[in-house]
């Protein structure tokens, strides 16, 4: 199993042999991570919730999908690179931020969203 630093290095290490440093900005990065972020919503886009579930059983649209979750990735992972964000650490910070306003009291089978940083349950 890959982790998210082998990841980093190997996109860090491509993007070095191929000079692509001047390029890789965080507004172009960004940009980029948008664009295929997209590519992977209009491969989804006209399924139904089920079929969506189910996309990585498809032979013709599963490859596609994982494909630009990869370059979704790629691109996720060089942005952090570039500005020097621990991808995994700014992750569980946005979870443990999630878990104080998004109490189980408060939440629990609800999709709404809460509006103020400390939600009581009702």
């Amino acid at each position: 199993m890959s982790s998210i630093e082998d990841l980093t290095a190997q996109v860090r290490a491509f993007a070095e042999e191929r000079n692509w440093e001047q390029f890789h900005t965080p507004k172009n990065l960004s940009m980029a991570l948008a664009g295929e972020v997209g590519e992977l919503l209009a491969e989804l886009q006209w399924l139904t919730p089920e079929q969506s579930a189910a996309v990585m059983s498809d032979e013709n649209l599963g490859p596609r999908v994982r494909a630009e979750i990869g370059d979704v990735t790629i691109y996720l992972v060089r942005l952090a690179d570039v500005l020097g964000i621990d991808l995994v650490q700014a992750g569980m910070d946005k979870l443990n931020e999630a878990a104080r306003r998004y109490t189980v009291e408060a939440s629990h089978s609800s999709a709404a969203k809460i509006g103020s940083d400390n939600p009581q349950a009702s």
